[in-house]
């Protein structure tokens, strides 16, 4: 049961970022991109990955089998995230977002734990 609960906890991390695909003004609020911008393009494409990453995280809820991969995808999510953040300096403007990802870490930790430990 926790390791359902941690999966929702894990896609609760990424749903405010994919929801900027259906609300664009959220890349403004979250980013400070605003919609003149090219890179608002980029922003909006990034949204929908993070749709397919909290996608990831409900079908790993229900199915045990795709836990693994899912484990890699959002591990890989997060922490390319916190590694491209550390690198930049830490930016001010980015440091809630990196806080909140460094947050789900432990739950990362403990489905990784779940999804790879040896059966018996």
């Amino acid at each position: 049961m926790f390791t359902q609960i941690s999966w929702g906890a894990l896609l609760l991390v990424h749903l405010i970022p994919a929801l900027a695909l259906f609300q664009p003004g959220l890349i403004t609020k979250l980013y400070r991109v605003e919609a003149a911008s090219p890179l608002f393009l980029l922003f909006q494409h990034r949204a929908a990955l993070f749709l397919v990453v909290c996608m990831i995280c409900a079908w790993s809820i229900v199915r045990p089998e795709v836990r693994q991969l899912a484990t890699v995808a959002v591990g890989f999510s997060m922490l390319s995230f916190l590694w491209l953040f550390w690198a930049a300096g830490s930016p001010p403007s980015l440091r809630s977002i990196a806080l909140v990802d460094l947050i789900g870490l432990p739950l990362l930790a403990f489905v990784a734990w779940q999804a790879f430990k040896p059966l018996g």
